[in-house]
This record gives structure tokens, C-alpha cells and sequence, in this order.
């Protein structure tokens, strides 16, 4: 807990993450309605399954999403052979979540600029793309490297320490932050508001968990 308070003092991103989950809830409440997508080399699997458990605990099913994958081999279970054409069948009422720790590749881009012309609500974690970021109407930033297309005015949104960082390190307001961590942040809070807890405590919960729980002094 000592870790916990020590960060909360220090940052805004409880606040931040709540505000959020909290858009995250509002647009996918429909099952089916939220489209999860990364960028080539990194799909949000972690995230994916976390905010699958989220909704099954929570009882929130539009919280469970559909991982859009951007080369599905041929042998892959149904619900995880979705591939982009899913995108370019976005409605509005859907969102479409987009986790880019890198630069948001133009095929992606296209796609999200038309899913967001149609109605649907789009989100994203992302390292600072200005384009990505333009298109998003609640975004993340998590300041990681610099991408060609990086925009670091708001790098400032989420400073988050890495999970794994040890408890007797000193948090401070710099940018330790990995695009790991707030994933796991943003599922921890998907779920707030029902009967398994404050965010707070479950936030707790997590830290003790991944770092292993911190003596009291």
C-alpha cells in the first residue's frame, strides 16, 4: 500500500485511467461491440484477455472484445481469426480500441479515419501520434520512443511505474511508464463501479500481486 499511496500522491493517474475506463464502458455496451486492434508487430493479447475476465466478473459483457488480429493464419479458432476487414465493417454504436506503442501504420489509420466517419467511438494507448491521436476521441499517451509522427504535448496524461518496478525504488513524476502497465490499469478500472471493489483497492490488489505485497513500516 505504501507504493500505491506514494504514487498517487505524486501523479494524476488514477484520475486519468478512471476517466478513461469510464468512455470505454459508455461506448461498448452492446456484446460484440467493442474491436480491439494493435499494430503489426504487437497485438494486445494481455489486454484482450484481462478485459475478457473484466467482463465476465463484472458482469459487463461489452467489455469483452473482439481481437482483431492483421494476418490470422488459416488454423486459428474462430474468435481469433478476425481479421481487418472486421475494421472496415465498423458501425456506429462500436468502438474501435486501438493500442499502438509504436507509429499507427497508414493501413491502420485509413481504416480508423472511416470506422470514426461512420459513427463508431474511437480509443487508443498510444506513444504520442499526432495522426492516430487526432482521430481518437479519448486517447492514453504513453511516452515511449519517439515515433515520426510523435506529438509528446500531453506525454504528461499518464505517468504510471512499471509493475515491476521494486518496492523500495523512489516513484517519481518522471516518465517511468510501459505500455504493459497502463493496459493492465485500464482493465483494473473497466471494472469499477461494480460490487468486486473500489478501483483503489483492487489497484492494491494488483500491485501486490505482480511486485509482491510491501511491509508495512
Amino acid at each position: 500500500m505504501h507504493v500505491l499511496r506514494e504514487l498517487l500522491a505524486t501523479t494524476g493517474w488514477v484520475e486519468r485511467t478512471r476517466d478513461f475506463a469510464r468512455s470505454l464502458r459508455r461506448s461498448s455496451v452492446e456484446p460484440g461491440s467493442l474491436l480491439l486492434v494493435g499494430t503489426p508487430s504487437e497485438e494486445p493479447w494481455h489486454l484482450a484477455a484481462h478485459l475478457d475476465d473484466e467482463a465476465r466478473l463484472s458482469g459487463l459483457p461489452g467489455l469483452s472484445p473482439t481481437l482483431v488480429r492483421w494476418s490470422p493464419p488459416p488454423s486459428a479458432p474462430a474468435h481469433l481469426s478476425v481479421g481487418l476487414a472486421r475494421l472496415e465493417a465498423a458501425r456506429r454504436g462500436e468502438t474501435l480500441f486501438v493500442v499502438a506503442p509504436e507509429a499507427a501504420p497508414d493501413q491502420l489509420l485509413e481504416r480508423v479515419s472511416d470506422a470514426r466517419l461512420v459513427g463508431a467511438t474511437i480509443l487508443s494507448i498510444d506513444d504520442g501520434d499526432a495522426e492516430l491521436g487526432g482521430l481518437a476521441h479519448d486517447r492514453l499517451v504513453v511516452p515511449g520512443v519517439t515515433s515520426p509522427r510523435s506529438d509528446r504535448a500531453d506525454r504528461a496524461d499518464l505517468v504510471v511505474p512499471s509493475l515491476t518496478t521494486p518496492s523500495s525504488a523512489r516513484l517519481t513524476a518522471g516518465p517511468v511508464v510501459d505500455m504493459e502497465t497502463v493496459q493492465h490499469l485500464v482493465s483494473v478500472a473497466a471494472g469499477e463501479g461494480t460490487d468486486r471493489g473500489s478501483l483503489r483497492d483492487r489497484l492494491a490488489r494488483l500491485l501486490d500481486k505482480v511486485s509482491g505485497p510491501v511491509p508495512e513500516r
